[in-house]
């Protein structure tokens, strides 16, 4: 007998997909298997329900038959899952996504924490402000996470007014310390059931040591930095979804100190002033209908900047940005 299901990509790896099944009325109901994409997703074709390749975060259609599980005398099922997969199961189809990221390489994502440290090493605010204009344009939500706040309590501080001026939740606090931890972790247990939440940052700020502390069940691996080149060791090797206690997902993602926008389409130019939500309020207000905000006169963000009322360095990463997509060609193409 074959019986049809759904599941999400927690785990892909070499072709093989680690599928948590949907809590149904199926055999396998609530299990965590692994098997492999029929001939067409592994292609990239598009049928129905399929828009790409499998990534992890996906919600997809899973067959299975009876030869994927057994039933001991006492009714327990038990999966027949093993190195090669689920004998006799697929992914067959991909169900329509809420977005993809290219990095990290994540599907229906609604939660992003971007992470980064007060030093050790040093914040790259054009690094946060990226990822936020990548989460505001696929309506993911987000919120600045600044670690080591113990290091360099004053840069902590001026991190933490920057975002909050532009509208995001911000959190400083310390691993070491136990610093800020308790009101981090309510504030993730609060918004994270039912949903899909991501950790993005720069390598060595210390994510996979914030996921441990706050869910120490995960026994996530935690590195050090490199004391001779500053820069973290890339101790998380591959994107992976974890369920968590009272529903939801979350996923730690393998470190990177770059978002590139001249190799990666991770948005159009056309849409970088509506990624920056603290621009929203002055929209429509400059003296000129095509104002580009960069230089003009009688423009209303431009003067923001100067009243206090939009931080500088939002301003200044807006510019960088600005530059780097307008000067892309149309035939650049993204890389995946």
């Amino acid at each position: 007998m074959e019986y049809r299901t759904t599941g999400k990509i927690l785990r892909g790896v070499g072709g093989l997909y680690l599928i948590d099944i949907a809590h149904d009325d199926t055999p396998l109901a609530g299990f965590c298997v692994s098997c492999r994409a029929r001939g067409a997703l592994r292609s990239g074709d598009n049928r129905p329900h399929t828009t790409d390749k499998p990534l992890v975060g996906d919600n997809v259609e899973v067959t299975y038959s009876d030869s994927s599980f057994t039933v001991t005398s006492d009714g327990k099922v038990t999966a027949a899952d093993d190195t090669s997969g689920l004998p006799g199961a697929a992914v067959c189809g991909i169900l329509p996504r809420k977005n993809a990221l290219i990095r990290p390489p994540l599907a229906n994502l609604d939660l992003l924490f971007i992470s980064c440290a007060s030093a050790s090493p040093a914040p790259a605010p054009e690094t946060i402000d990226k990822l936020l204009s990548v989460a505001e344009y696929f309506g993911i939500d987000a919120a600045v996470v600044i670690e080591k706040s113990d290091l360099d309590p004053e840069r902590a501080a001026e991190i933490k007014r920057i975002y909050e001026l532009a509208g995001y939740p911000v959190f400083s606090l310390s691993c070491l310390t136990g610093e800020g931890i308790a009101e981090f972790s309510d504030y993730i247990r609060k918004v994270i059931p039912g949903r899909t939440a991501a950790f993005a940052g720069a390598s060595g700020v210390g994510k996979s040591s914030l996921i441990t502390a706050i869910f120490p069940h995960l026994d996530l691996e935690s590195g050090e930095i490199s004391r001779k080149i500053s820069r973290g060791k890339h101790t998380t090797r591959k994107v992976e979804l974890y369920p968590i206690p009272g529903g939801g997902h979350l996923a730690d993602t393998p470190g990177f100190s770059l978002i590139d926008f001249e190799n990666f389409d991770f948005f159009p130019f056309e849409s970088l002033t509506d990624t920056m939500r603290d621009f929203s309020p002055y929209l429509g207000l400059c003296r000129y209908d095509d104002c580009t905000h960069t230089k003009e006169e009688g423009c209303a963000i431009i003067e923001a900047v100067k009243n206090g009322q939009i931080s500088r360095s939002r301003h200044d990463s807006y510019l960088n940005m600005f530059e780097v997509l307008k000067n892309k060609h149309p035939w650049d193409k993204p890389k995946r």
